[in-house]
């Protein structure tokens, strides 16, 4: 047999360096390991960050002649600036339904004005809708809420099958909502200025749905979908949503089904930013938040694509969200990916048998923003088998290769090596991964967590380098103490740890891709990578004698490298600032260790190991451990504090509330008090400042145990989980600038256990409603959403009211039925919480005081209640 010097098994003496190694395994200097370290880091950051952060040029109006049928990226801008200056908008209120209605209406009118007419015909209206429904545990009610709506259709087109494209102009309290949603709100106004004056073919209508009320629980999306008539027409969607101030816009939900819709987003976006692992995340509520998609799919029917611009969430649902705020590159780079899109869905024939191109879910992702994939599951599941099987044929040949000049014994030798190694890289892979979960949950209980929320380069020294640690330390030990023990070249070792790594991979991916997760991807790529570098390794060998392993290897890592820093730069991107609002039980830190974890194993399998083929190893990877150790003091001084003045800011909700409690003995107790909870985990902070007055914590058990929702004036649903953090300070009452009216209109016996009880209601525009029937006391029926009844939910049940711009009562009624006949009651405890969520012109003396306790790095979502409980 001829022999392939690849490596050798014999019984002589090996002549050895200082360092133990063999003189052909000679290591190289120990200063080119942080020289080596050095350029991964160079190669992130002049690659990675600025793919992430690139914008294109905006176009101006004054160059538009040079520019036809291209979307403007000035005027919208011009457009947000009025719009952000009317100042935040909640539905329901003056700004919401009137200022901002008024500026659609009249800037639709202007593009109206303006339009090929000729071409199209262009229809706008304003509509008022009420209804209810149920979601989030809420039986929802509202009336006379606003949306505007607006369509466009060619005039030699009688297509009845319509594109919608939707966002939100109402926003949340306190905050002008640039980001949240007004951006994409001027860049539909711009996406239908360029078409209303384009001659290019638009097969299908497109209605551009202006939502009024998307921040109140998505009132807005339902209004418009349940009972405006062109929405049976509605087959296609493209909602637009925000979670910071702009920025890039990903999409990160498609169909369901109908994996077309994916197909033309990759052929029209022009700066795509797609990952179907955002899509799988989001579905399996790992991002507190939810958009209008979820109305039109639920309600609707209708599959779409689903896009959220996500730079600076830091400034979601707070003041900072401002024109000002704004990043100046999203105009253009929206308005390039969704003009096309529209246009290109607005010609789509899928759109006439959407039944026909229902073939299940779609695999998308996206490479720096340079280029998009797009593929079926049964696509992705022969893709993911093919490269995993390619995987472990090309690594058993690899490993095949080392036993050809090595004798008998040889295959022997390497199986056994291979098996041990195996072994100790699975035990590498298990050990970093629980060294870095163990370090974000000692961050956690020593009361350190969150120490990257506004430096994010601390979860470097935090998470990376534990991770880093792990990775290379344990196989540093296993090469020392067998390097005596085997012939095995040093190289052919590092590259069966390698092998190792890349069979856990196949292994994870194969499970993945079993369980039908389509993120299984995710994996797929490293292993692709790897697979390709091994087989040209092999090919080297076999024809010119020299498999070149480092160059080669690490030529092939430059574009996993990217892929997988480009995911974990995004990832830090969007979720970090949500850790700031995740809710005081969530777990920031280890979450974030789990996405690092994610990212980092699948580049450090592959470029870790490289760094044993330098001296001293054993001192390198113990550098990242010292790392971690100063970076762990770092964030118990002020430079690992995590929040920043009108940067990143904490997150709290305070609501000045009064309380009125009913007796059964007639009586009447009331009292008044700072309600305050908290949005994330590190609540220690305001201790002995702002929270030093606050009641103990048995205080809060006792009122949990006396009322429905612990007597709180509960806004979310959340909330009802938070009271262990939750605070109560009293104090003197709320000035209320109205006076509710709650009348009971009729207590009717139906049979001789069932009563009905009709009510009239006259409160504020926000009202939630507890009702809680008593021991043996069952709820039947009422006026409102009955899926809580037909569910059989628990009680107590929630109602939450809206209205705007009306004086109407509110009637409604409940039935309810007791275990025994001719029971006399009481029946049920009914609490009636109102929400004055936009009137800081009454906030009390006392009250603005205090909000002015809190620190210049915190935030408060502030406004008044009055909450009061009756017995029926």
């Amino acid at each position: 047999m001829n022999q392939i010097n690849m490596m050798t098994f014999s019984s002589v003496d090996i002549t050895t360096d200082k360092d133990g190694g063999t003189a052909r395994d000679k290591k190289w200097p120990w200063f080119g390991a942080p020289i080596y370290a050095a350029a991964f880091f160079a190669l992130f950051y002049a690659a990675v960050v600025p793919s992430f952060n690139s914008y294109p040029e905006m176009f101006t109006q004054s160059e538009e002649a040079l520019h036809p049928d291209e979307f403007i990226g000035e005027r919208a801008m011009k457009h947000l600036a009025e719009l952000s200056s009317i100042g935040p908008k909640p539905a329901g209120s003056i700004n919401n339904e009137v200022h901002t209605v008024n500026f659609l209406l009249r800037e639709i009118q202007k593009i109206k004005d303006e339009a090929r007419s000729d071409i199209y015909d262009i229809e706008v209206e304003k509509q008022l809708y009420t209804g209810g429904f149920y979601l989030y545990g809420f039986a929802i009610s509202y009336e006379n809420l606003s949306n505007v709506v607006v369509k466009i259709s060619q005039k030699d087109s009688n297509n009845e099958n319509y594109v919608l494209v939707n966002s939100h102009y109402d926003s949340e309290m306190k905050s002008p909502g640039a980001g949240d949603d007004g951006v994409m709100v001027v860049v539909m106004l711009e996406t239908l200025r360029v078409i209303s004056r384009s001659e290019k073919p638009l097969n299908h209508p497109v209605v551009f749905l202006f939502n009024g009320a998307e921040e109140a629980r998505l009132l807005g999306a339902h209004g418009f979908i349940t009972q405006h008539k062109w929405a049976k027409n509605c087959r296609a969607l493209v909602n637009l949503d925000s979670t910071g101030t702009g920025g890039r816009e990903v999409l990160f939900q498609t169909g369901p089904n109908h994996p077309w819709l994916a197909k033309y987003y990759k052929q029209s976006a022009r700066h795509p930013y797609a990952q179907t692992l955002a899509e799988e995340l989001f579905q399996n509520n790992f991002i507190p938040s939810d958009t209008d998609f979820r109305i039109f799919r639920d309600f609707g029917g209708v599959p779409g694509l689903d896009m959220a611009s996500v730079v600076n969430g830091y400034a979601y649902h707070t003041k900072y969200d401002n024109y000002r705020n704004v990043e100046s590159g999203t105009y253009q780079s929206t308005g390039d990916n969704v003009l096309p899109l529209v246009w290109a869905l607005a010609n789509a024939p899928e759109l006439d048998d959407l039944q026909a191109n229902e073939e299940g879910h779609m695999v998308f992702y996206d490479f720096m923003g340079w280029f998009m994939l797009t593929y079926t599951t049964s696509v992705s599941m022969a893709i993911n088998i093919v490269v995993s099987v390619a995987a472990l044929l090309s690594i058993g040949t690899s490993l095949f290769i080392m036993t050809l000049d090595n004798g008998a014994d040889a295959p022997k030798a390497v199986i056994k090596r291979f098996g041990l190694i195996f072994l100790v890289q699975a035990g590498t892979v298990f050990g970093a991964c629980g060294l870095t979960l163990l370090m974000a949950l000692f961050m956690q209980g020593v009361g350190l967590a969150e120490s990257w929320y506004h430096g994010k380069w601390m979860a470097f020294g935090l998470y990376f380098c534990p991770l880093f640690f792990a990775t290379g330390l344990l196989p540093a030990f296993y090469i020392q103490w067998t390097k005596r023990k085997t012939h095995m070249k040093l190289d052919q070792t590092i590259a069966c740890f390698m092998h190792a790594h890349c069979i856990l991979l196949v292994l994870l991916c194969l499970t993945l891709t079993g369980l039908n997760i389509r993120s299984s991807y995710f994996f797929m790529i490293g292993i692709f990578f790897y697979t390709l570098s091994v087989l040209v390794q092999i090919v080297l060998k076999l024809s010119v004698k020299k498999s070149y392993f480092v160059t080669v290897h690490l030529l092939f890592q430059i574009l996993p490298f990217l892929f997988y820093t480009y995911i974990c730069y995004a990832i830090f991107v969007i979720f970090v600032p949500m850790e700031g609002r995740d809710g005081p039980n969530s777990s920031p830190d280890f979450l974030i260790s789990v996405f690092i974890i994610l990212a980092g194993i699948q580049y450090a399998g592959f470029t870790v190991p490289v760094m044993h083929k330098f001296r001293k190893p054993k001192i390198i990877f113990s550098s990242f451990g010292v790392i971690t150790i100063i970076f762990i003091i770092l964030a118990a001084t002020p430079a690992g504090f995590p929040f920043a003045k009108d940067v990143a800011p904490q997150r709290y909700y305070a609501v000045h509330t009064q309380r009125t409690f009913h007796n059964l003995n007639g009586s009447i107790t009331q009292d008044s008090g700072f309600y305050i909870q908290p949005e994330e985990t590190r609540i220690h902070e305001l201790e002995d400042t702002t929270f030093k007055n606050a009641e103990s914590q048995s205080w809060m058990d006792d009122t949990c145990a006396a009322e429905p929702y612990c007597g709180l004036p509960v806004y979310r649903r959340g909330w009802i989980n938070w009271t262990d953090s939750a605070r109560w300070i009293s104090s003197s009452s709320p000035a209320l600038p109205t006076n509710k009216e709650l009348s009971l209109k009729s207590k009717q016996q139906l049979t001789g256990n069932k009563w009905r009880y009709e009510f009239s209601l006259k409160a504020c525009d926000r009202v939630i409603m507890y009702v809680n029937p008593f021991d043996k006391v069952s709820i039947t029926d009422w006026s409102l959403d009955k899926t809580p009844l037909e569910e059989k939910h628990t009680p107590p049940y929630l109602v939450f009211r809206i209205y705007a711009q009306t004086e109407e009562a509110f009637n409604f009624w409940i039935e309810l039925k007791h275990e025994n006949d001719n029971a006399e009651g009481p029946f049920f405890k009914f609490v009636i919480v109102e929400h004055f969520i936009y009137h800081q012109e009454y906030y009390t003396d006392e009250y603005t005081n205090f909000l002015a306790t809190f620190p210049d790095w915190s935030y408060t979502t502030d406004w008044f209640a009055a909450l009061e409980s009756f017995i029926f």
